[in-house]
């Protein structure tokens, strides 16, 4: 007995591993990305702009002083003024409101039907998918920008008619993304073991299929809110989008370009304004896509 009472007392003991969840496992890899994490800084400091503008703006944002029009940038106004005295520090900042509204919103009305139709496809195949398909395939032979000056030509010019065509052209992205995520799938065990017991077809999409497929959606609608930054930009700057005198940043552009000699901070700070926030939403996907991935892990 004493034999193997020592024999005993020499068996190691094993710890229990801690189990994390997969979540909780990628938000550890994305913040010791210090990439990403400049990314959603600048994300997190372009975000607080929008909601705090009409609080630390230093005028309205379309507070027009004529007597001040044109004036480059010093104390008073730290980035100047645009041709009718406005200052260009509060527009920027109010165009923040807009630029990320319409990026936003524009992203979850494709992620919304992009994954209702790619789902469907996917999941029941045959003709369905065969016609959706082709009509994703018939949108993407179009240039997106393109897709977006005719359906807004269509609806007439605004802002929110320039939400729904941005909304609309990147659906098939989407769409076909979760649908190639479905394919691979529901060819799981689990998947067929549902079926087998007889489950309603509505519960395998939302209870099973559609959770396991957010990661690519997240990381492809993270980097798709930048593209439809440039593209609500795109449609001011071509006077489809926000109209006068809304604070946009591509409208803003559109005005300022006949005085890109004489006053070049009022093209200048609205392009810096796009370019940062569209840099920070593409590093954050980045890093998010690293996260995400299983693939991009040692």
């Amino acid at each position: 007995m004493a034999e193997l009472a020592k024999n005993n007392s020499t068996i190691p003991i094993v710890e229990e591993e801690k189990v994390i969840s997969p979540w909780k496992e990628a938000w550890n890899s994305f913040r010791k990305n210090k990439i990403a994490l400049v990314g959603a800084f600048i994300v997190l400091f372009f975000v607080l702009i929008a909601i705090l503008a009409p609080f630390i703006a230093p005028q309205t944002e379309n507070e027009i002083a004529l007597g001040n029009r044109l004036l480059p940038p010093s104390a008073d106004y730290w980035l100047g003024t645009d041709d009718f005295g406005r200052d260009i520090l509060s527009r920027i900042m109010y165009g923040a409101r807009i630029s990320l509204w319409v990026g936003f919103f524009a992203v979850l009305g494709s992620i919304v039907m992009g994954c209702a139709l790619g789902i469907i496809a996917g999941y029941y195949g045959k003709w369905v998918d065969t016609v959706i398909s082709r009509i994703f395939d018939i949108m993407l032979a179009f240039p997106s920008i393109l897709l977006a000056i005719a359906i807004v030509s269509v609806l007439g010019p605004s802002l929110q008619n320039a939400l729904i065509a941005i909304a609309i052209i990147n659906v098939p992205n989407f769409g076909r993304l979760i649908r190639s995520k479905v394919l691979s799938v529901k060819q799981e065990e689990y998947i067929m073991a549902a079926k087998a017991i007889g489950m309603k077809d509505s519960r395998i999409l939302f209870n099973h299929i559609l959770p396991n497929s957010m990661a690519p959606i997240i990381v492809q609608g993270t980097l798709a809110i930048a593209t439809a930054i440039i593209e609500c930009a795109a449609l001011g700057f071509l006077g489809l989008g926000a109209q006068p005198p809304e604070a946009e940043w591509g409208k803003m552009l559109a005005d300022s370009k006949q005085y890109l000699i004489d006053a070049p901070w009022t093209m200048i700070f609205p392009g810096l304004a796009i370019m940062l926030t569209v840099l920070g939403f593409n590093l954050m996907g980045d890093g998010l896509r690293d996260a995400l991935d299983p693939r991009m892990k040692s």
